[in-house]
């Protein structure tokens, strides 16, 4: 069904991005082991004279903060899903440079898979701090249940609609995590 949609999207990035729609990533996943997620490309990969990328709110182009304000950027991810490197629902994958930074519990994430949403991101997702995200993301892991796995589906729908929490505020997208200092 959503298809056209899609394919509207694709188009739509191809011209901003001039070139490749989708952005692919090196994350860590169940027990850590890396995968390569894949997401709509929502920003240019535009440099200064440095050759350094440019901030992450000089590069995202127009139809890419449309592209992040529906979460249509994470649909991609289903492909995710299919080829078993993640689930629906799970606590998000984030950048494998975080690995060395977790303490003991917040490591506890990679005891599931990663998934397109979780309990973090139905409870704040980028407006809340990196402590925060991970005490919901180790919650989700010691509770795991369908039940919860329905609130979650239910309460990102709600999310997706309202267009709540997308980005920290004053950010195009959310701060790095620098560990627990």
């Amino acid at each position: 069904m959503l298809s056209p949609l899609l394919l509207v999207f694709t188009i739509l990035l191809a011209l901003a991005n001039k070139g490749n729609p989708f952005f692919r990533q090196i994350r860590p996943g169940k027990n850590a082991r890396l995968f390569k997620i894949v997401k709509f490309k929502t920003m240019t990969d535009e440099k200064d004279e440095n050759g350094n990328l440019l901030p992450d709110s000089h590069r995202l182009t127009k139809i890419g903060a449309l592209v992040r304000k529906t979460s249509v950027d994470e649909i991609p991810q289903l492909w995710n899903v299919l080829m078993g490197d993640m689930s629906l629902i799970g606590p998000r994958p984030l950048l494998p440079e975080y690995l060395s930074l977790y303490n003991k519990d917040q490591d506890k994430r990679h005891l599931v898979k990663p998934g397109i949403t979780g309990w973090a991101q139905v409870n704040g997702r980028n407006a809340i701090s990196w402590k925060q995200k991970f005490e919901y993301d180790v919650w989700y892991v010691e509770h795991l249940s369908l039940l919860l796995d329905l609130k979650i589906i239910f309460r990102t729908i709600k999310k997706v609609l309202i267009s709540e929490g997308i980005n920290a505020s004053n950010m195009a997208t959310t701060e790095a995590f620098n560990g627990n200092n």
